[in-house]
């Protein structure tokens, strides 16, 4: 039986990953297996390809100004696990999608990590769901568990307390990619949920000085709107925190800038398409997104924001987006539990996946400096990142804004996570 589950394997030219191997039913006349979301047999994905995979926006796109929305991204057509059998062989199937083990073994994390450490998730609405739906996933991937009664799991409303804003299922899956992600690349930290009263930049806002003022180091951002004249005050409000590593999703339309990515404040997280290879990383990126343009990591040159210190590349007088990055596409996506509004398993993606998940390699690395923006770690060691050198999302002048290559470029920004050394207190 397994044998004929090999086979079938390298026939379809997929590799199985740690806790990412959604294996199929057994059905009529032959054996059908599943392949995960996260695997195809070539290297790096297409924005093509991700039209083939289908995929939705589990939030509504802003409608009026300062108003932010969630950047998650779900399959439709992702395969959702089940088990197998055949005569008295069993067996279930770990669900579609990248696990923990996925991405500590692609972006060289410990399998400990976090401890001792609080990492904030900043999201709007409600989801009433959020510990019931982290304990599955916990549990699933035998990750220690994360709960009120244990001391590691808080929600909180953006003043602090228990008055939580209207539950909302868009939002509730981002509450669950978020929470999920960071569990996988820290699951040893405290999560801290603030729930911010509207979408608006300023119930966000005060979610983010909420966390920030609650003691948690490391805040995660995975929400976008576009950028507008009122930014650098929002900046001065909201995201200058020295010695908070303040994380922000660059956006999933492709080419162009949003805010607060663009705050000089925060790292710029951008997206990258994520796939196993026999390289002895074991791993490979790309761009999220195409030349095409329209879906796919966001990046660009801030139209307001002042361009920070450690930056130094030269087409862009202003702050340029993005800073690092981490898997993205949905078609190469990570598995993530959500009932409020979702049914279960399912495979998620868009710079909401890889904002969070920096957030827990800052966590892993240890508590900034009291007097630092974490943002300028990586760019003192460049050397200690995965340089992503192919893809494009857009196209545009100068073309390292869109288009990666060796060294900084505006989509991945210096490159993904290579252990622990780019996001550490110089």
């Amino acid at each position: 039986m397994h044998s004929l589950i090999r086979s079938a394997l390298r026939r379809g030219g997929l590799r199985a990953t740690t806790a990412s191997l959604a294996v199929g039913a057994v059905v009529a006349a032959g054996l059908a297996v599943a392949a995960p979301a996260g695997a195809t047999a070539a290297t790096g994905t297409s924005q093509a390809d991700a039209h083939r995979a289908g995929t939705r926006h589990v939030c509504a796109r802003p409608t009026q100004p300062h108003q932010m929305a969630c950047l998650a991204l779900v399959r439709t057509d992702a395969v959702q696990p089940h088990a197998f059998s055949l005569g008295a062989v069993s067996a279930d199937a770990t669900p579609s999608g990248y696990g923990p083990g996925d991405l500590q073994s692609a972006y060289g994390l410990p399998a400990n990590g976090g401890a001792g450490q609080t990492i904030a998730i900043v999201d709007a609405q409600d989801d009433p769901n959020a510990e019931s739906d982290l304990a599955t996933y916990r549990a699933q991937y035998g990750l220690p568990a994360c709960t009120t009664a244990n001391g590691c799991f808080q929600k909180i409303d953006q003043n602090g307390g228990s008055n939580y804003p209207t539950p909302d299922t868009g939002w509730a899956g981002e509450i669950s990619l978020d929470v999920d992600m960071v569990s996988a690349v820290a699951p040893n930290a405290h999560i801290l949920l603030v729930e911010a009263s509207s979408a608006n930049m300023s119930d966000l806002g005060a979610a983010v000085n909420q966390a920030v003022a609650q003691g948690a180091k490391f805040v995660s951002n995975s929400y976008g709107g576009p950028e507008d004249a009122t930014d650098t005050t929002s900046d001065s409000q909201y995201f200058n925190h020295p010695g908070v590593a303040i994380t922000v999703s660059s956006g999933d339309s492709g080419y162009g800038t949003e805010y607060p990515a663009a705050s000089q404040y925060v790292t710029a997280v951008g997206g990258t398409s994520l796939t196993p290879d026999s390289s002895s990383r074991g791993w490979s990126e790309s761009v999220w997104g195409s030349s095409f343009g329209g879906n796919g990591a966001g990046s660009g040159c801030s139209s307001y924001d002042p361009k920070p210190s450690w930056q130094t590349d030269s087409g862009c007088s202003a702050r340029t987006v993005a800073d690092v990055s981490a898997v993205a596409d949905p078609a190469t996506g990570v598995a993530v539990y959500q009932t409020y509004g979702g049914s279960g398993w399912a495979v998620y993606g868009g710079t909401s996946a890889s904002s969070p998940i920096i957030a827990g390699v800052y966590a892993d690395a240890g508590t900034p400096g009291a007097s630092d923006y974490p943002a300028r770690y990586p760019y003192a060691h460049t050397g200690a990142l995965n340089d992503v050198t192919s893809g494009a999302n857009g196209t545009c002048s100068p073309s390292y804004l869109c288009t990666a290559g060796p060294g900084y470029d505006g989509p991945t920004g210096l490159g993904t996570p290579n252990g622990l050394t780019a996001f550490t207190a110089s």
